[in-house]
This record gives structure tokens, C-alpha cells and sequence, in this order.
């Protein structure tokens, strides 16, 4: 998604091989480093083709290149959950033909007929992850498992902590939970209130700042920060590497909810090699590839059959939340048009208070 799980620079191809003709070459457009390159190796081995990825760092720089043309430049994308209902709408990515995806049956029921791709039309789950709370179990022995860790100052008085940034919905949406609505929050009345809530909060002298997920993690680790909000993929990938500076930091997902996300294959609408890119998306949905690429990113993998392939720390609750965790876990709604806007603006005037 938006997490980079080894490094934040962002690598960039300028002109695609003359050389390379439609037939032969498939453009994938993905985020930096989210595939593992033996891969890509495998696909150009099976198929004889040659794949040439570039990359890029937002969904928002995603859906500027769709709309600027990008449409008829690459055959798979890898928008996330949010974004698939507005580039559907906009034209920009086409409707599949899920009778050219023959391993489509892997995925797991919980990725099929989605809230945000209600008939599986535009989209096929790629990888996945939670966004919640991450505290240090030295400041908090035993704290409610609530937003209040860092919403309220009576759990909270003294131990530095932060809140997200970027477009606000994780900090803003926590907020709606704390306050008794869910985290699905989708009425202005609400985002409202919890602006208010960010404003007063940001007030606090133990207030550092805005950071977001990756930052965050490695302030909780440096001791920089005492609770923040984090990718669970960015902890399992640290903890696999650095288990010391993760031993006392833990994750979870608190009563009233907290976001989980999806990353999605597309194939845009004039992309100039849909067959290949069919054949790509189900090279990804094989049960042994969909888990080297997962044991590759350390998140967690939708395909079902991919489950006995898994590292062990991909089948741990951290990564794979439990039925009882799943119930408090939801998807960012698509915000589009005028409530989008209202909803920018009420963040907006939130940052600047």
C-alpha cells in the first residue's frame, strides 16, 4: 500500500524499450519495492516475455497518471481498496473477465465480493494489511484496549505520542471510534465531532506531532514516542529483523475498530496488453507465488491456498487477525464528489487549528 518496507526512494523508469512491442512486454505499475523480483523472473520465464515495472509512491500519484493519459501505458495496476470505486467510475480501469482467471477460486471468501468491488468487477486482491494502534508495553502496563491511549488524556497524561497524518482518515476515523461511533464513520456530523477531538488533542503538551506509519514505528522503537499509529506489515518485517527493538512494543486492533486495506490488480482501461495481463493476475493468484510474494513483503496474503506456504509470522494473529479481530476491522469508505470535499475540508481546518 502506502508503507515502503525497505526504503523510501522511489525508482523511476523514463521511457519504456522501443524495442519491446505490445505483444512481448507487460508494463506494470506498482509500488516500490512491493514485488519480489525472482517473480518476475518466473513470469518471463513461463510466458517469454519481458516485464518492465515502474513505480510509484501515493494513490494519489497513481490516479493522476491514469487520468493524465496512463491509461493506455500499462496492463496491471495496484490501486488500493479506496480507489478502485472512483477509477471504476471515472473509466479508468476496465471490468474483468474472471472466466480468464482460473485461480480466482483461491482467494479467501473475505476478499470475494467486497464492500468496495461488490461483484469482483474491477479488482483482484493482491495483498492486504491493518492499520491500528502500536504502544510501548513499558509506559502502558495495562491500558484499556481503546483509541483512548492516545485520545484521552486521563489514560494518557505524560508519555509522548502522535497521531497520523496524510490525508487524515486513520487519525480522524480513530477519533469517531473513541467517541463511541464506529471507526466506519461516514456522517459530516461525525467527522466533525472527531476533528474537534484531534484539535483539543493536539493541544496536549505530550502531543509530538503528525507521523505516519513507517516514521511512527521507528519512533515507538527509539523510545522517540510511546503510542502511535502503525502498519502491522511494516511490525512483522521489524520484528523479523530487529527483535530487540521491537520486543516491547505491541500492536492492536481497539474496541470500536481500525482500518484493514486491500491492494489491488487492475488492468486499465486502454492497457495495450489485456491477455498478458490476465495471464499476470493469475500467476499472482498461484498458491505458491501469492506466498513468495507475501513471505517477500512480510503482509498478509488473500489467497487461501497459499496458507501452507506462508512464513510462520504471516499466520500470526499480527498479521492474520483472528474472526474475533476481523469483526472490528473496516474498510475506508470511498468518499467521491462533494463529500469528499467536505471531508477534506473538515481535516484540513483540523491540521491548521
Amino acid at each position: 500500500m502506502r508503507m515502503l518496507k525497505r526504503t523510501l526512494l522511489l525508482l523511476s523508469i523514463a521511457a519504456l524499450p522501443a524495442m519491446a512491442s505490445a505483444e512481448q512486454t507487460l508494463y506494470l505499475f506498482n509500488w516500490t519495492e512491493y514485488m519480489n523480483p525472482k517473480i518476475i523472473k518466473q513470469f518471463e520465464a513461463k510466458y517469454h516475455v519481458k516485464v518492465v515495472q515502474t513505480y510509484y509512491s501515493s494513490n494519489s500519484e497513481l490516479l493522476a497518471k491514469l487520468m493524465a493519459g496512463g491509461t493506455s501505458q500499462y496492463d496491471v495496476v495496484v490501486p488500493s481498496n479506496y480507489m478502485i470505486e472512483r477509477m471504476a467510475e471515472a473509466g479508468l480501469i476496465r471490468k474483468l473477465d474472471k472466466a480468464k482467471l482460473s485461480n480466482f477460486k483461491n482467494l479467501m471468501p473475505e476478499f470475494q465480493n467486497t464492500a468496495y468491488d461488490p461483484h469482483d468487477e474491477y479488482a483482484i486482491p493482491y495483498q492486504w494489511g491493518t492499520t491500528a494502534l502500536a504502544y510501548d508495553v513499558r509506559k502502558f502496563k495495562n491500558p484499556p484496549q481503546t483509541w483512548g491511549v492516545l485520545y484521552d488524556p486521563k489514560v494518557n497524561p505524560s508519555y509522548p505520542f502522535a497521531l497520523m497524518g496524510g490525508t487524515g482518515q486513520d487519525t480522524l476515523h480513530a477519533a469517531c471510534a473513541y467517541l463511541g461511533y464506529t471507526f466506519g464513520c461516514e456522517k459530516p456530523s461525525e467527522w466533525k465531532a472527531a476533528a474537534k477531538l484531534v484539535v483539543e488533542t493536539k493541544k496536549r503538551h505530550n502531543f509530538v506531532g503528525f507521523v505516519d506509519g513507517t516514521p511512527a514505528l521507528h519512533q515507538l522503537e527509539k523510545g522517540v514516542i510511546a503510542a502511535g499509529i502503525v502498519y502491522n506489515g511494516d511490525l512483522a518485517n521489524e520484528i523479523e529483523s530487529s527483535p530487540k527493538a521491537t520486543k516491547y512494543i505491541k500492536y492492536i486492533i481497539p474496541k470500536g475498530g481500525a482500518e484493514v486495506w486491500v491492494d489491488n490488480m487492475a488492468i486499465p482501461s486502454h492497457a495495450p496488453n489485456p491477455e498478458l495481463a490476465y495471464k499476470f493476475i493469475n500467476f499472482i493468484l498461484d498458491a505458491k507465488i501469492g506466498a513468495e510474494l507475501s513471505n517477500y513483503n512480510v503482509y498478509a496474503s488473500p489467497n487461501a491456498a497459499a496458507k501452507p506456504y506462508l512464513d510462520k509470522v504471516l499466520t500470526s494473529p499480527l498479521v492474520s487477525p483472528t474472526k474475533e479481530q476481523w469483526k472490528r476491522l473496516y474498510y475506508m469508505p470511498g468518499l467521491k464528489g462533494e463529500k469528499l470535499k467536505e471531508y477534506q475540508a473538515i481535516w484540513r481546518a483540523a491540521r491548521e487549528q
